[in-house]
């Protein structure tokens, strides 16, 4: 007998704004989403007040059962997650299970992830995706197993990237697109009507991961080219945020955070990291076979704004540099 949408109990585990609209989809199409997993709340601002997760708030908001433990193979935590009797879990951006949670329910447990698997595969593939240039991505439901990212592919969508999109642009998209695809495979899933498919029998001539972002992947470097500076700005925007300084005529350093540039390919004679600006309306930065003109930044202890903004109310001319 296929279980049903209607009798199926499913626990849902995840934890910031992108998982929020998963959950959400599974809410309104009458899922019965038995417990919400999601992270410890945390101590978080000047007073140290206690915040709650985005998953957490919005299952308070629907009188969902919120679990969050402090250790997922606590003994006393995963027998509170058994006598749920859950047919099937979702994850969307969680953290690590161990398998004594992720192979409990008779159904198992999918995942949501935003990329194309099997590329992309690690923490950050938004990033990773448009820091490499790729003009398209999506995301993809699969079967967790032991190594992350490798378990079996349920469904995937493929999405195009704009060639000026920046990462969390892509963000608020993908999030829609893979809530959608998250409802697609539950019900299939549910209905037995799915034929998984192992990401070692999909042909790639190159895989390329997508590892957590540090602070060193978000310097840039001017000795790149044009295409490649915009690549990383928009794949960093608006956070972590890629940056530089820049050095003004005494040899004072001031760091910056880009947010948005246009690429522009210009014969030129200028070093890598040459600024060209009238001081007042635009800032732009040489690069090996062109220059990006700056649109969006924030220097440090101020407030993110256009670059004609800041340059209005921050001297900036034709003897400073990017280093």
């Amino acid at each position: 007998m296929k279980t049903t949408q209607r009798d199926a109990r499913i626990i849902f585990l995840g934890t910031p704004m992108f998982a929020v609209a998963s959950l959400d989809i599974l809410v309104k199409n009458n899922y019965h989403v038995a417990a919400v997993i999601t992270a410890p709340d945390k101590p978080a601002g000047r007073g140290q007040e206690l915040h709650q997760t985005e998953v957490k708030k919005y299952a308070v908001q629907k009188n969902i059962p919120v679990l969050q433990p402090e250790k997922l193979g606590d003994p006393d935590f995963l027998r509170q997650v058994k006598s749920l009797n859950a047919a099937l879990q979702v994850v969307v951006a969680f953290r690590m299970m161990p398998e004594k949670l992720w192979n409990m329910p008779p159904l198992g447990t999918f995942n949501l992830h935003a990329s194309l698997l099997p590329q992309y595969r690690g923490a950050a593939p938004i990033n990773h995706a448009i820091m490499q240039g790729e003009t398209e991505t999506g995301v993809t439901t699969f079967f967790l197993k032991h190594e992350i990212d490798t378990g079996d592919i349920l469904f995937s969508e493929k999405v195009s990237i704009g060639m000026n999109e920046t990462a969390g642009e892509l963000h608020d998209r993908l999030m829609i697109t893979g809530a959608k695809l998250v409802l697609k495979t539950a019900e299939h899933v549910l209905s037995g009507e799915f034929t998984p498919v192992p990401q070692e029998s999909i042909p790639l001539s190159l895989l390329k991961p997508a590892p957590k972002i540090y602070k060193s992947d978000c310097r840039i470097n001017w000795l790149n080219d044009m295409a490649h500076v915009h690549n990383q700005v928009r794949g960093l925007s608006p956070y972590p945020a890629a940056w530089t300084e820049l050095s003004d005529p005494g040899g004072i350093m001031h760091q910056v955070k880009i947010f948005r540039t246009i690429p522009v390919v210009s014969g030129h004679d200028h070093a890598p990291g040459t600024i060209s600006t009238d001081g007042k309306s635009f800032l732009n930065i040489h690069t090996p076979g062109g220059f990006v003109s700056v649109l969006e930044l924030q220097l440090s202890g101020r407030k993110r704004m256009p670059a004609d903004e800041l340059l209005r109310g921050f001297h900036i001319d034709n003897e400073w540099r990017a280093v």
